[in-house]
């Protein structure tokens, strides 16, 4: 240890529990702290030895009869073990109450270093030396909670007009077109679709997964590769025509991402998309009784949706007002943590989609820079968030995970038992539904004591890209 790092940290010799276990805190740096830990040996073997008293009544040895094995027979056969199981159990006691003691709440888990040496470790298990070792800690730093009364929120508030019901509406129509054969002599035209069969190769072989026979394909749909439905444009049934395109890079394929391919293509039938009467006979065709009743549902989507958006704005606002009232270090190896998943994403987004940093208009050094401010916010926030949910005994019963598991199940119909039985035998898994719930509830309860006023917007600005989503907790 360098003269400079002892002046931080300071020496402290502090007593716990038996008088001569020594504790000296050796570093004190920010959030980080370290402490060097003796336990004498003979505390070591009084702990050891009730624990060989305890198994006398246990175990069975032949020779001997229950309960009359002796003590120093049982060392000879278990000492070791016990004495290393009386360590691990020394160690885990003195840390709780050390960072009881001092009021500490760990940011993660302790780093302890022990001996390493052969000899000095069997001495330590033989009971002949003392415990020595290190622990370094990282703390969760005290935070001192705002008055959420003093919160001024506003809550973006847009009405479904009648105009956005007839959006919706022809939206579903749209999906629901027929089309008719345009005839003979016929060609596509974009909205068109066109029926074909086709074979694909790159370098002049067939790949597997590359042909097809009567598929439908919608010009301008965009449902197939990039650039393969506008060559589709004026072609004319019967006419076979090759289709020169390059698989993205990040298509679900390894072997063909980023290929060059093409598609010898033959159109078997052109058909044009038919006007569609928006009636009560279309909406009888969608199961319901009338085009006003289609209206209603259409109406009553739509405005879960709104609230849906209404509810992530004001979320986010009240997230960015958090943080804006919550300003601390947040623990160094947290906020590491989460900016390397954060960094791993972007690189492998990045890299499936062949972009660079350039192509975003900024470079790699300051893209690290941008997205550790944004994993520092993410750490406070969920700090700030816990420490409310623990002083106001906010919690997340079963009852309210299990009916988001239901929820989860029925999102995905026909694999509802496999969705089930995956969160009943996968406790992370259900780890990750209880938190968005947790921190919901956390949110909700300090809307209830802030001062929310709604302001009108129109669907547009509702929904319009903000550059602060991406960085919500």
């Amino acid at each position: 240890m360098t003269a400079s790092r002892r002046m931080r940290a300071g020496t402290e010799e502090k007593k716990i529990g038996r008088d001569a276990m020594q504790v000296t805190e050796t570093l004190s740096e920010g959030l980080k702290h370290e402490f060097k830990i003796s336990v004498p040996a003979s505390d070591l073997d009084a702990k050891a030895g009730a624990k060989l008293v305890d198994l006398k009544d246990k175990v069975r040895i032949n020779g001997f009869r229950p309960g009359k094995v002796p003590v120093t027979h049982l060392k000879k056969v278990y000492g070791r073990s016990v004495m290393a199981e009386t360590i691990d159990q020394t160690i885990r006691d003195t840390n709780t109450q050390l960072f009881s003691e001092r009021g500490f709440r760990l940011a993660t888990e302790p780093k302890i270093t022990m001996p390493t040496e052969q000899a000095e470790v069997e001495e330590l298990l033989s009971g002949k030396t003392d415990l020595t070792y290190t622990v370094a800690i990282e703390v969760v730093p005290s935070i001192a909670l705002a008055d959420f009364k003093t919160f001024e929120v506003e809550k973006p508030v847009a009405d479904v007009t009648d105009a956005d019901v007839d959006e919706a509406i022809k939206r579903i129509a749209d999906t629901n077109r027929t089309f008719a054969d345009k005839g003979e002599g016929a060609k596509a035209a974009s909205g068109d679709r066109v029926t074909i069969n086709f074979k694909g190769s790159i370098n002049g072989e067939v790949f597997e997964g590359g042909t097809g026979e009567g598929i439908q394909v919608a010009i301008g749909s965009n449902t197939f590769i990039p650039g393969f439905e506008e060559q589709l444009i004026g072609i004319g049934a019967n006419e076979t025509r090759t289709l020169k395109v390059s698989f993205p890079n990040n298509y679900m394929n390894d072997k063909l991402a980023g290929q060059p391919a093409e598609f010898e293509t033959t159109a078997t039938l052109i058909e044009a998309p038919q006007d569609l009467a928006i009636d009560d006979e279309f909406a009888k065709t969608l199961g319901l009784e009338s085009l006003d009743k289609l209206k209603e549902a259409a109406r009553e989507r739509l405005v879960a949706e709104f609230a849906g958006a209404t509810r992530q704005r004001v979320k986010r606002a009240l997230l960015d007002r958090l943080d804006e009232a919550h300003r601390f270090e947040a623990p160094p190896s947290l906020v590491d943590e989460e900016f390397n998943l954060m960094w791993n994403s972007v690189k492998a987004e990045m890299a499936s989609a062949g972009k660079t940093f350039a192509d975003e208009d900024t470079t790699e050094d300051a893209a690290k820079e941008e997205y550790r401010k944004i994993a520092d916010r993410r750490v406070r926030l969920g700090l700030v968030l816990s420490e409310i949910g623990e002083k106001n005994k906010i919690s997340v019963t079963d009852d309210e995970v299990g009916r988001a598991v239901i929820e989860r199940a029925r999102s995905m119909p026909g694999r509802e038992k496999e969705v089930w039985d995956y969160y009943r035998s996968n406790a992370q898994a259900l780890a990750q539904l209880r938190a968005p719930i947790y921190e919901d509830k956390v949110v909700d309860f300090i809307l209830e004591l802030a001062n929310v006023t709604e302001k009108k917007v129109s669907r547009e600005d509702l929904y319009k890209d903000d550059e602060a989503e991406k960085t919500a907790a």
